[in-house]
């Protein structure tokens, strides 16, 4: 089991995460209006702060200039969409096709045609 990493390496890598978010944020508040892509509600002032920058791909290291792979969100729409992906991946629909894991494990009507043949 390796070590728990160092305070420093840990405060380290989060003031880089915070530095690489206030980068891509800081341009989608340039881009996009400052309204939630999803509920539509505007934002200014104090309230700026409860508008996020959603990476539509997941994908943090993901950030083009133009900002295709942002959207702009409140919290609470970003939220729910993290909490939607979290339950699609829960029920494998998120999974590459072929690789779809059956969530039923039983046919309750695997035989019901001998069934209804054996009643004719």
């Amino acid at each position: 089991m390796a070590p728990p990493p160092k305070p420093d390496m840990l405060s380290e890598a989060q003031r880089a995460q915070e530095l690489r978010a206030q980068t891509y944020r800081e341009k989608a508040l340039k881009i996009y209006p400052w309204i939630c892509g999803r509920c539509g509600r505007e934002f200014n002032g104090k309230k700026l702060r409860d508008l996020t920058v959603h990476h539509k791909d997941h994908n943090h290291e993901n950030n083009p200039p133009d900002g295709s792979n942002w959207e702009l969100l409140c919290i609470y729409c970003h939220d729910n969409e993290h909490d939607r992906e979290s339950v699609a991946d829960a029920y494998g629909a998120l999974k590459p096709e072929g690789k779809q894991e059956a969530i039923a494990t039983s046919n309750p009507f695997a035989a019901l045609g001998a069934l209804l043949k054996d009643k004719k």
